[in-house]
């Protein structure tokens, strides 16, 4: 079995009195999306700054990282020539157009002009913008800028794709492009490190995650599995307090109730029982549906996923 690109063990990161990261252990094996889950001041952001060179290890004990065998601490060099960052604000120059912010980025890498000019036109092509390679950056919607910085990511052909929130304010069309983008990368054997807060993108990306909160691990493994191991499979969402008392006495002991504002969650794995309580109440009152990863996430994290990073 090969090295992992990335291993952590017993990883701490203190901002003066606050433990941002605590006592944080994982592994990525090559070739998989691994994800990074958990609400604001969870410390995802930055175990991925330490992780490309960009923070240091500076608690006691500090614990250990290694990516590609490199200390980012020692070789942060190293590591991002093996590997492409998406950083979470768009960090394009508006001064520049669309090729002119590429070109000086294959420069950052010493890649002869030629090839740069075949590497630009691939990526515009893979990311859907080769209509726009004489563009201005202002003249781009928020999508295509960020197809852009995952473009200038991949200048270097990484083996390490570094994604922070790559997605976020996107619509679902472009959202769903990115997605398939990097599930077509992942088949070609490029390893993916992702932390977003939209759960339908961890849930159908990534191979393995991890949900942190205050800086620790909560929960690590494939989040289909996830679901299935640590929540009901059920769950009826009923919008008002008022349909709630209709069909508070009928509930049973093995139910799991969720106060969420004005919608309670009722969680079970009896189907039956729980299709039956819905003659109860009235069309527009309620939902019955599969429990997903963001029930599980707001089980674990107790947090409303509005406060995600």
């Amino acid at each position: 079995m090969s090295e992992p690109v990335i291993k952590a063990v017993r990883v701490n990161k203190c901002y003066g009195n606050v433990r941002a990261v605590k006592n944080l252990s994982f592994s990525v094996p090559e070739s998989i999306c691994f994800g990074l889950l958990g609400p604001n001041g969870a410390g995802k952001s930055t175990m991925m700054r330490m992780i490309y060179g960009a923070s240091d290890r500076d608690c006691e004990p500090a614990g250990e990282i290694s990516v590609f065998g490199f200390n980012p601490q020692i070789e942060p060099l190293a590591i991002k020539y093996l590997s492409g960052v998406v950083p979470q604000e768009n960090n394009l120059d508006e001064e520049l157009n669309v090729e002119q912010n590429l070109y000086v980025f294959c420069r950052f890498y010493n890649i002869p002009r030629p090839e740069a000019r075949h590497r630009i036109d691939e990526l515009l092509h893979f990311m859907e913008l080769s209509d726009k390679h004489s563009a201005r950056i202002r003249e781009l919607s928020g999508g295509m800028k960020r197809r852009l910085i995952i473009a200038r990511a991949l200048l270097n052909k990484p083996k390490l794709l570094i994604l922070d929130e790559p997605t976020t304010g996107l619509d679902p069309q472009v959202r769903h492009l990115i997605w398939d983008k990097l599930r077509g990368l992942k088949r070609q054997g490029m390893t993916i490190l992702l932390t977003t807060h939209y759960m339908e993108e961890a849930f159908h990306i990534c191979d393995n995650l991890i949900i942190m909160n205050k800086g620790e691990k909560r929960l690590e493994g494939n989040p289909q599995e996830l679901v299935k191991k640590h929540i009901e499979p059920f769950v009826l969402e009923i919008n008002t307090p008022e349909a709630y008392s209709r069909i508070k006495p009928s509930l049973q002991q093995n139910t799991r109730i969720d106060k969420n504002g004005g919608t309670v969650k009722v969680f079970s794995s009896d189907q039956l029982f729980l299709q039956k309580a819905v003659s109860r109440l009235n069309p527009g009152e309620y939902f019955l549906r599969q429990s997903n990863l963001e029930d599980l996430f707001l089980k674990i994290t107790g947090s409303s996923l509005n406060a995600v990073q």
